[in-house]
């Protein structure tokens, strides 16, 4: 299981590059990211609802009132890092926005991994996973100033935006731990994601309307649908890859193993895209120092796991 699952993590991380791309068109055809993310979302938690069918698990579904509440609303963090992306990025610039990001998962996994909340036993803070995370932080540092120049914004007097950036990361890897609580009630990975899905596109939902109403955004429009491509849609089907990947490899493998995974073949994907252009999106040279960053965070994923 822990041989398949480091590969799985690090497929896993490079889809979530497929559903930022998808995500953009979906966006760009509804006029609202809120609209987008509620829609993508909702492709999620029905593709899992019918993986769920198909394997015949979905009866698990049953037991959901008898496990304690908390274990059933780690949705609610994808919604919080997708409201603070769409906060973020205009203040923080996306480039230092994703390195923050990264830092708070990193920071969080790490936490989760020497507490024993994420596997169930304390790892002790030896010198493999000292230096993991060492090089996994300096990656993400070396690849926001490889692209420094791309989309950056200044971040002096912005304490709080930065605050949110590393909460919003930090959120990511206890979804991961809630969510594997909840499998261990149902014994169901397809109906824990599903769940997960519904929890966060109901939240995401509260956000459209709360933008609607309170701060009197522009009302999202389906017009661009029929002539959006086939693969906007594939952002849900991703993001439930993503999101069950993570939350079964997480009791295994550990939370700074499973989460350095992820955020690599994110990393390792998305080169691919800003090179070639991929996704619609614009085309943007991959300069050394972000390829150097990308090699020292797989550096340091194998160090915490290998060492």
């Amino acid at each position: 299981m822990e041989t398949f699952l480091i590969p799985a993590s690090l497929i896993a991380g490079g889809l979530l590059a497929v559903q930022a791309g998808a995500n953009a068109q979906l966006s760009k055809a509804t006029g609202s990211p809120f609209a987008a993310t509620t829609l993508q979302l909702s492709v999620g938690t029905l593709a899992l609802l019918v993986l769920a069918l198909l394997s015949g698990t979905l009866t698990a579904i049953s037991s959901l009132p008898k496990v304690p509440w908390w274990h059933a609303v780690g949705g609610v963090a994808s919604a919080f890092y997708v409201v603070s992306t769409i906060l973020l990025f205009p203040r923080l610039g996306a480039i230092v926005s994703v390195g923050l990001f990264i830092a708070g998962q990193m920071l969080a996994s790490f936490a989760l991994d020497a507490s024993g909340v994420a596997n169930g036993a304390p790892r002790p803070i030896d010198a493999p996973l000292a230096l993991g995370m060492t090089a996994i932080l300096a990656g993400a540092a070396i690849i926001v100033r490889g692209q420094a120049g791309q989309q950056s914004q200044p971040v002096q007097g912005k304490a709080g935006w930065i605050v949110l950036a590393l909460l919003a990361g930090a959120v990511l890897p206890i979804q991961g731990v809630v969510n594997g609580l909840l499998r261990h009630d149902l014994g169901a990975p397809f109906v824990v994601g599903a769940v997960s899905f519904l929890v966060a596109t109901l939240a995401m939902a509260a956000a459209l309307l709360f933008s609607a109403v309170v701060l009197r955004a522009p009302a999202p429009t389906l017009q661009g649908l029929p002539t959006m491509p086939w693969w906007g849609w594939l952002g849900g089907f991703a993001g439930a890859v993503y999101v069950t990947t993570v939350f079964t490899a997480i009791p295994v493998i550990g939370a700074s193993a499973a989460v350095g995974l992820t955020v690599a073949g994110q990393q390792l994907a998305s080169v691919f895209v800003d090179r070639h252009g991929w996704f619609r999106l614009p085309k943007r040279e991959v300069s050394p120092l972000r390829l150097a960053g990308v090699v020292l965070l797989l550096a340091g994923v194998a160090a915490i796991k290998l060492l």
